[in-house]
């Protein structure tokens, strides 16, 4: 369970006034559902859960406005859905943010980028330790080489921006099965520290098929070092998933998927320990935890 917040952060931050007319900006509660509509109009009950800690995704509303407000972190641009009567911004929260405040910037109708201000929950996530090929612990000067190039590739896939945007967030899994390894674990291989778990194992047999767990169209394949055969999906605005170790890849850049559309099999390539499927989610090139977009 996420731990409270230090004192004087406050969920939801009180509106601003810089962002006066048509633009008012206050942050939702974690624990209170959006009343807004997507875009196309869908029930808000189609949106991820809304969980402010690392990893996770915070709903921000945004006010009314006669024309959908840009909002962005960073750079990065952020989904935002809702009509006139109510905009929200979906942010995806890296897990490596730290507990505290964190902001983003809307647009007002004067075309001036404002900050707005959210709170982010400490939460600590479990230790997971693994033995696998010691060559992909400790990796050759080829191999490391090879990271790196795919490293630079894979950051320009995550950077993927398109419209339309998706008209339902909540996504069917993409395999049956137990979770084998859950998301934000933190992976300790032969001894090693590495980065925390960026995504869902689901543990199936080799050559179970895999679904696309929502409308997509896939915008990369490819056999990587440590995710071995991968298909990168993207959904829309920044909404972006990703299938690894896969034994099979059946799709190709450009196509077009409906949900339950199968874009290839289970497998056991790259670095694993066992056949199993790994889903990563991003929202706005942040991984967050597939489990929050999963259909109840």
């Amino acid at each position: 369970m996420p731990t409270p917040l230090p004192r004087g952060i406050a969920i939801p931050l009180r509106r601003r006034s810089a962002l006066f007319g048509a633009l008012g900006l206050f942050a939702l509660p974690a624990t209170r559902p959006a009343a807004v509509a997507a875009t196309p109009p869908s029930p808000s009950d189609s949106w991820p859960d809304a969980l402010q800690v690392p990893g996770g995704v915070a709903r921000l509303s945004l006010g009314p406005a006669a024309r959908r407000p840009a909002a962005r972190s960073a750079d990065v641009p952020l989904l935002v859905l809702g009509d006139a009567i109510e905009w929200t911004a979906l942010v995806g929260i890296p897990l490596a943010t730290a507990p505290g405040t964190a902001r983003i910037s809307v647009q007002d109708a004067e075309g001036r980028w404002q900050p707005l201000e959210y709170g982010v929950a400490a939460k600590r996530y479990s230790e997971q330790r693994l033995k696998v090929a010691p060559g992909t612990v400790d990796l050759s000067p080829a191999d490391t080489a090879r990271y790196e190039r795919e490293r630079v590739h894979l950051a320009s896939v995550a950077a993927t921006f398109t419209e339309p945007l998706p008209q339902a967030l909540r996504m069917q899994a993409p395999v049956p099965g137990r979770r084998s390894s859950s998301f934000g674990l933190r992976r300790v291989f032969n001894g090693q520290a590495r980065n925390p778990h960026s995504g869902m194992d689901i543990a199936a047999a080799t050559g179970t098929p895999v679904l696309a767990p929502l409308p997509a169209r896939v915008i990369d394949t490819g056999d990587y070092f440590f995710n071995g055969n991968t298909v990168w999906l993207d959904h829309g605005g920044g909404l972006l998933g990703m299938m690894c170790h896969l034994s099979a890849i059946d799709v190709r850049p450009g196509d077009t998927l409906r949900t339950g559309d199968r874009l290839g099999a289970v497998g056991a390539t790259g670095r694993v320990t066992g056949p199993h499927l790994h889903w990563s989610v991003s929202l706005n090139r942040a991984m967050v935890d597939p489990a929050l977009f999963l259909v109840a």
